[in-house]
C-alpha cells in the first residue's frame, strides 16, 4: 500500500500544495504541510486501513494548517504580551492580607531572579510552556531544536525555579 500512497501523493501533490497555500498563505509553509501530511498518511496506512486516502490526505493538510495557524496566533500573542512575564501574570492575583502580599512579593522576586539566571533558550522554553501554554513540539519548532531537548529545557527551568524558591 505504501507505493499506492506514494503514487497518490505524486499525482495530487500540486493540488494539495495549492490547497494548503490557500489555508496558510505561504507556498513554502504549504510545501512543508503537504510533506508532513504525506508522512502521516504513510504512518496511518501502516497502522490501519484507510478507505479514502486522498480525502484523508486533504483532511490531514487542513488539520495541520489549522494547527499551524493556532500556534502562530499563540506565538504572536506571546510576543505582543512582551513574553507574558511571570511578574505580570503573578501580579494579577489579589493577595488577601498584607502578610500574604509581602510573602508573594518575596516569592516573585525569587522567581524573577531564578528566571534571570537561566540561559536564554531555557528561559524561553520554560516561559512558553509553563506560562504561554505552548506544546513541546511548538517550542521545539520555534527554537529550532529537537523535541527531547525542548522537554529537557522546560524540566531544567522548572527544577531551577523550584530550587530557588525552596520547593525542591
Amino acid at each position: 500500500m505504501a507505493s499506492d500512497t506514494t503514487a497518490l501523493f505524486v499525482e495530487h501533490r500540486g493540488s494539495l500544495v495549492n490547497y494548503a497555500t490557500s489555508l496558510v498563505g505561504s507556498r513554502a509553509h504549504a510545501e512543508d504541510l503537504v510533506q508532513e501530511a504525506w508522512l502521516r498518511l504513510e504512518r496511518a496506512v501502516e497502522q490501519h486501513s484507510v478507505r479514502e486516502p486522498l480525502n484523508y490526505l486533504y483532511r490531514i493538510v487542513r488539520n495541520l494548517a489549522l494547527d499551524r495557524k493556532r500556534a502562530a496566533s499563540r506565538e504572536k500573542q506571546w510576543h505582543a504580551d512582551g513574553g507574558a512575564s511571570v511578574a505580570s501574570v503573578l501580579a494579577q492575583r489579589e493577595p488577601a492580607t498584607p502578610e500574604a502580599e509581602a510573602l508573594h512579593r518575596d516569592e516573585l522576586r525569587l522567581l524573577a531572579a531564578a528566571l534571570e539566571e537561566l540561559p536564554e533558550r531555557t528561559r524561553i522554553a520554560f516561559g512558553m510552556h509553563r506560562i504561554g501554554g505552548y506544546k513541546l513540539r511548538e517550542i521545539a519548532a520555534h527554537l529550532g531544536i529537537s523535541l527531547p531537548l525542548a522537554q529537557t529545557l522546560v524540566a531544567e527551568g522548572l527544577e531551577h525555579c523550584k530550587e530557588r524558591l525552596g520547593l525542591a
